[in-house]
């Protein structure tokens, strides 16, 4: 850390004060910005997509381990929903328009919805748990190119990776492996 560390209110206060009306983010690079609305809008079309496939999963289950695999399907559905919600609020704050279209939603989402034969709960896990792996290594990607440049958008995508990564041990835990 340095220790010269100072800060220039001045300006601060300058660009409060000229930026007002952008509400509570000011960007330097527009294009910057509406990139990353674009990138979070992939971020909701995934989550609703993770949403979609484990809730499908949670109810189509069956066998011996079915109550067990599905009330963490269900808890997951739920985990995710929450997920494409924050999204959606960050691309609002940003001054972006949330895309919950339906007609689009697969082909935005970094995740596919792979479904599986409701006897199949080990298919059902290893479907998810690919879906969880790629949602993994794309929001990585994503924390890794935003960087410095927008540190509440970075960390909300660190809370949700941090999430996602609970539910890849969750699942493959239930994988027995």
């Amino acid at each position: 850390m340095d220790p010269t560390f100072e800060i220039d209110l001045t300006t601060i206060r300058d660009q409060a004060r000229k930026y007002m009306a952008a509400g509570p983010v000011i960007a330097d690079d527009d294009a910057s910005r509406l990139r990353l609305i674009e990138v979070l809008n992939e971020v909701v079309a995934s989550e609703v997509v993770c949403f979609l496939r484990y809730s499908q999963h949670a109810i189509t289950a069956t066998g011996m381990d079915r109550a067990q695999v599905a009330a963490e399907f269900r808890e997951h559905a739920t985990q995710e929903m929450n997920h494409g919600m924050m999204a959606a609020e960050r691309v609002s704050q940003l001054g972006g328009e949330p895309d919950f279209d339906p007609a689009t939603l697969v082909k935005r989402s970094h995740t596919e919805y792979v479904t599986a034969p409701a006897a199949d709960l080990r298919q059902m896990l290893t479907e998810n748990l690919i879906a969880e792996r790629i949602a993994i290594a794309s929001y990585a990607e994503i924390i890794r190119w935003i960087g410095d440049s927008d540190p509440t958008t970075r960390r909300m995508m660190e809370t949700i990776l941090a999430e996602e990564e609970e539910h890849a041990d969750d699942l493959n835990d239930l994988l027995g492996n």
